[in-house]
């Protein structure tokens, strides 16, 4: 009787360790105190699999998953504002990238603005074409439901000339 309590309570004890372990290792990164609302919006929904830095984190290697390095100068300076504008918020199943989700439903336009600011920051990059809010206000322009409705220029529809329509 004595040797099955101290079973049992040994593998309660073993139980604890393996789940307090499992706590701490999984437990999310929390944005430095101080953060900009981009470096939050990252915390919230980047840093999953491209880790704190950018270069990728150790959850999205364990599920075998190869996030892009965020900090590869050369690649980010590669890719214009619109791309990863794009691939923030329709993901990146459309160019086959399957990995990245696409988190247009639950950002606005200017938080994916934010994080695409942010991501430039990261890698220390300036945008080698049109800046995040112009990426914007194209982005708005183009949707399905903006037909008819005013741009940001204060026309209606899309009118010949006008550089998001190049």
């Amino acid at each position: 009787m004595r040797r099955g309590v101290l079973i049992l309570l040994a593998a309660v004890a073993a139980i604890g360790l393996f789940t307090g372990g499992l706590a701490w290792l999984l437990t999310d990164a929390r944005p430095p105190v101080g953060a900009t609302r981009a470096q939050r919006l990252y915390y919230a929904y980047c840093v999953e699999c491209h880790g704190v830095d950018g270069r990728g984190s150790w959850r999205a290697k364990l599920f075998l998953l190869r996030p892009g390095d965020l900090t590869d100068r050369a690649r980010i300076a590669a890719e214009s504002d619109r791309y990863l504008f794009d691939l923030i918020k329709n993901g990146g199943a459309t160019i086959g990238r399957s990995g990245m989700p696409a988190f247009g439903a639950q950002l606005s336009d200017d938080d994916i603005a934010l994080l695409v600011r942010y991501i430039r920051e990261l890698s220390s990059t300036p945008a080698p074409r049109a800046d995040a809010k112009r990426v914007v206000d194209c982005m708005v322009a183009r949707s399905p439901s903006a037909a008819g409705m005013t741009r940001p220029s204060g026309r209606a529809g899309r009118a010949t000339g006008d550089p998001c329509f190049g």
